[in-house]
Formats: structure tokens, C-alpha cells, sequence
């Protein structure tokens, strides 16, 4: 077999292009392949599929993962377009999100689809609750019910996701602390939770800081996918809801640091 990874010739440059454009289209339609199924694909040997890869993850347009690699995910939709997206799956995550709160007083709430599912089946909760929250998409939803305490954050407001951001809005987060927060993400992959919005990640991250537990809420389309920023890494306090048991690394990940899984089905 030849191999076609050099640079030493301009018409070998070539072919390492268009070969490496291929793995990013490989990767968009399956973020999960194997480097045994890119040397099956592309009909090279694994040792140039492992350099591709390492060249296009020092480019910053794929995450290595063991194994393989995932196609980087530096935006989101927005949010009146996520919000049409894996509805089924979001529902049923919210509402069995909703026993996890336990006894808990006060929550702490982002933004997102899937937590805005969330919001929507707590709407039905039947005893006092603080719900501290950026989201002025979530705030009305909650307000339906006279149980609801709802502590609306101050800060910079995005149209497009419906919440406020910026140093306000991180300066009141750390007046609170939460016995329980909820989150949703952009992406899960075996480093932790990422976000695609920087500002969104820096409040989430302070979310996670203040508070005791954090629900994260993900269905199965948001793994092996590594957003623009890391809100946190996997912790012990953390809770993985989902509809779909994660990848064998998100798994090993999780096992190692203690977080634990909720499948929602």
C-alpha cells in the first residue's frame, strides 16, 4: 500500500489535502470513526491516518480522541432553531430530570432547548422552590406556577439564546449557592462538558462553582462533541441525563471521576 502522507512533492501536498478535507467530511456525517475505519475508507495505512489527524487536531479542526477523532464544534444553532430538534428525546429527559431535585430548596438554571424542556415539566412542581436563573426564555414559563419563587440574574442580554451574560451576571451567581443546578451543553465528550458560546460557558462554569450538584442535561447528538470552551470537567457531583448510554470513553471518564449517568428513555 502507498503511502501519500509526505510533503515533499508538490503533488503529494495535494493529495494530503484533499485527503484530509475527506476525513473532515467522514467526521461531519460520523463524529465517531475509528482510525481502523478511516484506513478502510480512504485506503491508506493507519500510520497516515494517525498523522492526518494529528496535523488537522494542531489546526484546531478535529478533537483527537482514543482511537480516533471527532469533528471541533465551535457554534450552535440558535436557540429558536435547536428548540426543533430532538424533541422527544429533550422531553423525556426533562421530565425525568425533574426527581433529581430531591428535597432541594433552590435551583440554579441556564439556559438552552433542553433546559427549557426542563423548565416547562417543573411548571408542574407542587411545593416551594427557588429558581434562580440567566434565562429569560425559562423565567415566564416558570412563573405559571405560585410555587416558583423565580430570581431573574441581571447582565448583558443575548437575543439569541434568551439569557444575560458577562461579569453581572457571574458577580450574582456568586452571591448564591445552590444545593442543585441544571445545565445543558453543546457538547460531551470524555474531557467534560463544553460549551459553543464563550460567554454562556463562562456563567455556566460560575454555575457549577456554586452549586452543590449539576443535573447535565444531553441527548445522545451532543457526544464526541467538543465545543469552543470546557465548562467544567467531569466531577463526582455531576449528573449525566441523557436518552442514550454515552461512548465507552465518556463512560471511562465518568467512572473515573465519579460522575453518574441517568438514562432517560
Amino acid at each position: 500500500m502507498t503511502d501519500n502522507s509526505s510533503t515533499s512533492q508538490p503533488g503529494t501536498r495535494m493529495r494530503k489535502s484533499a485527503r484530509q478535507d475527506l476525513i473532515l467530511t467522514l467526521l461531519s456525517s460520523n463524529p465517531t470513526l475509528r482510525v481502523n475505519q478511516l484506513t478502510d475508507k480512504l485506503n491508506v495505512s493507519a500510520e497516515t491516518i494517525r498523522r492526518d489527524l494529528a496535523e488537522l487536531d494542531e489546526a484546531g479542526r478535529i478533537n483527537r480522541t482514543y482511537g480516533g477523532a471527532m469533528r471541533s464544534q465551535r457554534f450552535e444553532p440558535h436557540l429558536a432553531e435547536r428548540q426543533a430538534l430532538h424533541v422527544s428525546e429533550r422531553q423525556q429527559i426533562a421530565q425525568a430530570s425533574i426527581e433529581e431535585i430531591g428535597d432541594a430548596d433552590a435551583v440554579l438554571i441556564g439556559g438552552g432547548a433542553t433546559v427549557l424542556h426542563f423548565a416547562r415539566a417543573l411548571t408542574s412542581f407542587d411545593r416551594p422552590l427557588t429558581v434562580i436563573t440567566m434565562s429569560h426564555s425559562i423565567a415566564p414559563e416558570l412563573a405559571v406556577n405560585p410555587h416558583l419563587q423565580v430570581v431573574l440574574l441581571p447582565g448583558i442580554y443575548d437575543h439569541r439564546e434568551g439569557i444575560v451574560a458577562g461579569a453581572d451576571t457571574i458577580s450574582a451567581i456568586a452571591r448564591f449557592h445552590a444545593p442543585v443546578a441544571v445545565l445543558g451543553a453543546s457538547g460531551i465528550d470524555a474531557s467534560g462538558v463544553s460549551e459553543a458560546m464563550l460567554t454562556a460557558s463562562q456563567v455556566y462554569s460560575a454555575v457549577v462553582d456554586h452549586s452543590d450538584r449539576q443535573l447535565i442535561l444531553a441527548d445522545h447528538s451532543k457526544f464526541a462533541r467538543r465545543a469552543l470552551m470546557l465548562v467544567s470537567p467531569r466531577r463526582n457531583s455531576m449528573v449525566l441525563c441523557t436518552d442514550m448510554t454515552p461512548p465507552p470513553d465518556v463512560l471511562t471518564a465518568m467512572e473515573r471521576n465519579g460522575a453518574q449517568l441517568k438514562l432517560c428513555p
